[in-house]
């Protein structure tokens, strides 16, 4: 299960299987083309043309929050609570935000998702503070920003865990905007789930 997932640095991952599947590509050298690419939210660190267009091929399906669609016209667009499928991967889009700062705020139905391949759950959250929704997810694997500033800390990213229950949990948004390895071995310290920090891969 865990070998399925390949971090790119700062929240950027490919998971792999029957299919290829990208979350928030930033600053990769990845150059394996996308069965499926799935976009959190604007901000150039998640929403990044020039890396998208490293594993972007003629079939590549790219999911995308609504209020970024109109600036990308080959897409999906979703909002929190959409529930699609795309050739046999179930993706469900569920809530990300901060309910104290002003980074990401609610009123722009930005998302982190549920994805089911191969009969695994995996739960990317997005930019996304602790938010009382984590109750209702449903997940095999958890990644979870633990950097602060603009999301969880590794503490707030623990109390998270406690909501979700997860078989595993991988910390990210770490490493590159903010975020240290001081706060994704935190986060393993205070964790009640396994965690795994997976090594970068370029």
């Amino acid at each position: 299960m865990i070998q399925n997932i390949h971090w790119l640095g700062h929240s950027g991952f490919k998971i792999t299987g029957s299919k290829i599947v990208y979350i928030d590509p930033y600053q990769i050298d990845e150059t394996e083309t996308a069965d499926l690419i799935l976009i959190t939210h604007e901000h150039y660190d998640h929403f990044s043309r020039k890396d998208m267009a490293k594993i972007l091929g003629p079939e590549t399906v790219v999911v995308i929050p609504a209020s970024v669609a109109a600036s990308f016209p080959k897409q999906k667009s979703v909002k929190p609570g959409d529930v699609i499928e795309i050739e046999g991967i179930r993706i469900e889009a569920v809530p990300a935000y901060n309910p104290d700062k002003p980074f990401h705020p609610k009123s722009k139905q930005w998302v982190g998702y549920v994805v089911t391949l191969d009969g695994t759950r995996y739960y990317h959250a997005g930019d996304t503070d602790h938010i009382p929704e984590m109750k209702t997810i449903n997940t095999d694997i958890a990644l979870l920003p633990v950097g602060g500033t603009y999301t969880m800390s590794a503490e707030e990213a623990a109390e998270a865990v406690k909501d979700i229950h997860p078989k595993m949990a991988v910390p990210m948004h770490w490493g590159s905007v903010v975020g240290s390895l001081s706060d994704a071995q935190r986060f393993v310290e205070l964790c009640t789930s396994e965690v795994h920090i997976p090594e970068l891969e370029r």
